[in-house]
Formats: C-alpha cells, structure tokens, sequence
C-alpha cells in the first residue's frame, strides 16, 4: 500500500468530494450512479446514532475510499455501509485499510459481528463477492455475509 494514503474519521468539509468519489466509482463498475441519502448528512446518519463513519484520502487531500458501519439496534452487530474505493485507485490496499479501521471501531462500540449487504445484480458486485471473504466473511444467506470479530 502506498505512504500516501491516510484513514481519518469524516469531516464535513470532504463531503462533497467523497459524493463524487462515490459516483464515478458506481459508474466504474457499469451502475447507475445514484446518491445514497447517508451520504448527505453523515454526522445525523452515522456519528448522531453512536455509529461511525472514515474515509481515505491521498497525499492532495482528496477522497479516494470511505466507508462506515450502523449498529442493528437491540444487538451487538452491525452493518459494514458505503466501503468504496475511487475506480483509479483499487487494489492498492485502500478498501483492506478502511475495513480495519472499521472493524476496529465496531470491536470499541462493542459490536461482536460484522455483517454486509450485497446489492443486485450480483454481476454488479462481483468485486464485493470476492473482496469480503478474503477478510474472513463467508455468505449466510443470498447476498448477506458476516464476521465473528
């Protein structure tokens, strides 16, 4: 993985550089790219609820990865959400990276599982399919993977 390359907690002034990010990695992958509503208001969405939510930036301060979790209320899991790296900068460590960083905030909220969601098609997520069980998640139902952290 490059030096270059730092995970810090979301601020607000990267918002709109992380939306881009995000999008132009959905076009990459052939989807239509759509805002996630979270996305727009990260500290009611995520840090307002006890969750929380990182991005990757590179040596110009720009986003090139972000990702977050929402706790499952009344358990000790929760959801992996939003982990996108920018298209030109995949397999360069970043996703492995922001996942430590939140499986390592999810073991200090408590949370002992580690669940993701798969959207459909299953074509348009194949990079998903293949990135998760490297880091120890296998599949408990169609399109849902999880991990004993």
């Amino acid at each position: 993985m490059d030096g270059m390359m730092k995970i810090k907690l979301y601020e607000e002034k990267y918002r709109d550089d992380m939306i881009f990010m995000v999008l132009q990695a959905k076009d990459a992958l052939g989807r239509i790219p759509r805002i996630n509503e979270d996305l727009l208001d990260i500290k009611t969405r995520y840090f307002d609820r006890g969750d929380m939510f990182w991005i990757a930036v590179d040596d110009t301060d720009r986003v090139i990865g972000c990702g977050g979790f929402s706790r499952i209320e009344g358990t000790n899991e929760a959801f992996v959400h939003r982990l996108y790296v920018k298209a030109s900068e995949k397999r360069r460590g970043i996703g492995s990276a922001l996942l430590e960083a939140i499986e390592a905030g999810m073991r200090r909220s408590g949370i002992t599982v580690a669940r993701v969601h798969l959207g459909e098609p299953p074509e348009q997520w194949f990079e998903s399919h293949s990135f998760y069980p490297k880091h120890g998640y296998s599949e408990y139902a169609p399109r849902y993977m999880r991990k004993e952290l």
